[in-house]
């Protein structure tokens, strides 16, 4: 009998509950229905000692799959995770990898365009490329605010899209293929209207700001040099 074959994901958001890790976790579970056995490690605390960077590394070398899932910082990747991709290429590259598992991406970010994370999942091919990962595909969402860190299956039709990708993307890597233009089509699509996510993230400022007694003083700029 075939030992299963294991998929890691690597979560790159520094938050507790993220939306980087709700579209980690779908995915893994899809696989899992699909004879894959799941790990996850999220990248800050694998990179806090070196013990923990070698079993991050361990983990990687064990690996069919790697997916890494992040939330986009500045149109590129958050710095705990530019990290991790550079200890793994350079201790890869001292050993002479040749040859590594699959490597998937799940970027996400606030504003309600995908194409936002076209950046970020270049920066990702290249490092596949140069370290000899087999390099999968990537998955851009637009308007992550509307997962909030919740398992996709509470949050019913607004992500409907996303697991539909989701779904598509694990059928197509358990097959060992990259993820099909299909997946990455539909999980871009705008679940809601761009003005409408901009309205309701408006709102959510200002009922914020008013929580935390400042919604009078939003446009104060107490650091403008005078004259």
């Amino acid at each position: 009998m075939a030992e299963p074959r294991h998929a890691l994901l690597l979560v790159g958001s520094p938050r507790a509950e993220s939306t980087s890790e709700s579209l980690g976790t779908y995915l893994l579970d899809r696989l899992g229905e699909r004879g894959f056995e799941g790990e996850t490690i999220r990248v800050r605390a694998a990179l806090r000692s070196e013990e923990r960077k070698v079993e991050l590394l361990r983990a990687v070398d064990e690996s069919d799959l790697v997916v890494f899932a992040f939330p986009l910082y500045y149109d590129a990747l958050p710095a705990a995770v530019t990290r991790a991709l550079e200890y793994i290429s350079k201790v890869r590259k001292a050993g002479g990898a040749a040859t590594g598992p699959q490597l998937a991406v799940i970027v996400n970010n606030g504003f309600p365009e995908a194409s936002q994370n076209e950046i970020a999942l270049a920066i990702c091919r290249r490092f596949a490329q140069e370290t000899g990962f087999e390099w999968a595909g990537g998955l851009a969402l637009g308007g992550g605010g509307s997962v909030g860190g919740k398992p996709l299956k509470e949050l019913g039709g607004r992500v409907r899209n996303a697991m539909e990708a989701l779904d598509l993307a694990a059928t197509a890597l358990a097959d060992g293929r990259p993820i099909p233009q299909e997946a990455v089509e539909l999980m871009a699509k705008q679940s809601v209207p761009g003005w409408l996510y901009r309205l309701f993230g408006n709102l959510g400022w200002l009922l914020q700001a008013r929580r935390n007694g400042v919604l009078r003083r939003l446009r104060a700029r107490p650091y403008e040099l005078k004259q």
